[in-house]
């Protein structure tokens, strides 16, 4: 199952990311959206949407440093194991309590919010919040539990993601690591997959002209 997880999964979560986007895309790019709810109920959203915005863009930051970052080049410029990961906790901390924080006033606002979110609220949109909630809580929990510093993710998860990214998984590097952490990475996979199906296509659209185009105006009633 081990070999499976971290050898297989990894694999066929990128496959399906890649190939199910380019799908959805080419062949079915009317329904590619957000799906935005600002219509049915706005103010609610009004504090969730830019805390979960910058919770993601400052995880992703760190995420992006702590795993492709080999732990030999960080300590060549200077930083030693103990200094990066008070770092980590200085800048992962507040971005877990931004991103989990959004995210859960936006999943308030969705599951128990007014009659018109619920009535606008799909299968498929409940999978993907429960998969993001466990993704979120795992990482929060993981961080939290890690902050002693017994154990170095950067000797065991990153360079087995690097290894997976140049097509030779080394399982073996994950079988000391704590089962959040396992757990954390097994849905991150299962959001890959759900992510072409889903809302999150968005976040590929890089629609910069959102910044400088003209309101939509809506009728109150």
């Amino acid at each position: 199952m081990k070999g499976f997880l971290y050898g297989v999964l990894p694999y066929i979560a990128s496959t399906i990311l890649v190939g199910g986007t380019i799908v959805r895309y080419a062949y079915f790019e009317r329904n590619w959206t957000t799906k935005s709810s600002e219509f049915l109920s706005k103010r609610d959203s009004k504090w969730g949407n830019p805390l979960f915005h910058l919770g993601l863009l400052m995880a992703f930051g760190g995420h992006f440093v702590g795993v492709l970052v080999p732990k030999f080049v960080t300590e060549m410029g200077g930083t030693d194991e103990h200094t990066y990961h008070l770092m980590s906790l200085i800048g992962g901390i507040p971005a877990g309590i931004l991103f989990l924080g959004g995210f859960w006033l936006l999943l308030k606002r969705r599951f128990a919010g007014s009659d018109r979110m619920k009535v606008n609220t799909s299968q498929l949109d409940r999978w993907l919040y429960l998969v993001l909630l466990i993704t979120l809580a795992s990482g929060m929990l993981g961080t939290l539990s890690n902050i002693p510093g017994a154990f170095d993710y950067r000797e065991t998860i990153s360079p087995w993601f690097r290894s997976v990214l140049m097509l030779h998984p080394d399982v073996s590097l994950m079988d000391e690591v704590p089962i959040v952490f396992q757990l954390h990475m097994v849905s991150w996979m299962l959001l890959a997959m759900l992510f072409p199906f889903t809302r999150l296509v968005h976040c590929l659209s890089l629609p910069f002209e959102y910044f400088w185009r003209r309101d939509i105006i809506y009728r109150r009633k």
